[in-house]
């Protein structure tokens, strides 16, 4: 079993977190996974990982497939991968609308085909083809990738509802899924399970290893919020079955009443996107994603106020 961690730690200067890289790797952690919005960017922290590290497998969930030009994103997973030879994973996904559009000024359009051609430019520039098509999503133009990348990274496509995930399962080697309950599970990795049961279904499971239910609760909706009012995220739990539970909240949102809308969201929706008590029941709970066909879980620490390294060791795999 894999057994994953978002990185890097929140509160501590990237710089000083050489001791807790490494430290993660002892405690049995087998992935160190990235992500890309308002923080650091993917990158950066899976390089200095690759450097301070020796077995850890590196990740970023996700790189959003529009923000790089493909020949950058191209170079930019090379490099990568010349640094931590035999230890990638690299996690492609259309992001939304908000980080896409609303801060890099860069039309959402065409997520599908976006996310399909930048897949397959990848594997053939990482295989050293000099490329010139027109995909339908983007053109690329006499590119030929100069590094060598002699292992080549598996490619995961994030995905939410039916159509990605059948991507994912034909054009990729597996998946990467994010809020979603351990019930849900069941319903979306068959789908791209019937493409190979070799297709990795990697799961962002956000955890926070505290007992004050009433406060977790509260904390949640807060982060919560951020996401479920989304387009794409919106759509994503209205085809899992939240209609009922989210309809409140969305109309509010939608009317502008933010705090409105995050105290609409019922107890059970929180509890099932954040795994939250004692750091046994944590474990109990992400073992359920597991059994519901995760492959890889990486958690996504939720401290509120607790040391963020000492939640990683209460959390640490047993």
């Amino acid at each position: 079993m894999r057994y994953g961690l978002t990185v890097p730690l929140a509160g501590v200067p990237l710089h000083a977190q050489r001791e807790y890289f490494t430290e993660l790797e002892d405690l049995g952690y087998t992935d160190l996974w990235t992500a890309e919005s308002d923080g650091t960017d993917g990158f950066t922290p899976l390089v200095l990982a690759a450097a301070w590290t020796k077995h850890a497998r590196l990740g970023c969930a996700i790189f959003p497939a529009y923000t790089r030009g493909p020949a950058l994103m191209a170079m930019s997973v090379a490099s990568l991968c010349q640094a931590a030879p035999g230890r990638c994973v690299i996690g492609i996904g259309s992001s939304s609308n908000v980080i896409v559009e609303n801060w890099n000024g860069i039309p959402f359009e065409k997520p599908y085909q976006r996310n399909r051609d930048l897949v397959r430019f990848l594997k053939r520039a990482l295989d050293g083809e000099k490329i010139s098509e027109d995909f339908e999503s983007f053109s690329v133009k006499n590119f030929r990738l100069r590094v060598e990348v002699p292992e080549k990274p598996k490619i995961l496509i994030a995905a939410l509802r039916e159509g990605m995930l059948k991507l994912a399962g034909r054009e990729s080697d597996g998946t990467i899924l994010n809020w979603l309950s351990a019930d849900d599970v069941k319903r979306v990795t068959p789908i791209v399970k019937k493409y190979g049961e070799d297709r990795e279904v990697v799961a962002r499971i956000f955890v926070c290893p505290s007992s004050d239910t009433d406060q977790v609760r509260g904390m949640g909706r807060f982060a919560a919020n951020a996401y479920l009012n989304v387009p794409v995220y919106a759509a994503y739990h209205e085809w899992l079955g939240r209609e009922a539970d989210l309809s409140e909240t969305w109309e509010k949102w939608k009317a502008g009443d933010r705090k409105g809308a995050a105290a609409a969201i019922p107890d059970h929706v929180v509890d099932d996107l954040i795994v939250h008590g004692s750091p046994d029941e944590c474990r109990e709970k992400i073992q359920r994603y597991v059994d519901a066909g995760v492959d890889t879980p990486v958690l996504a620490l939720m401290p509120m106020g607790m040391d963020p390294v000492e939640a990683a060791r209460l959390l640490a795999p047993r």
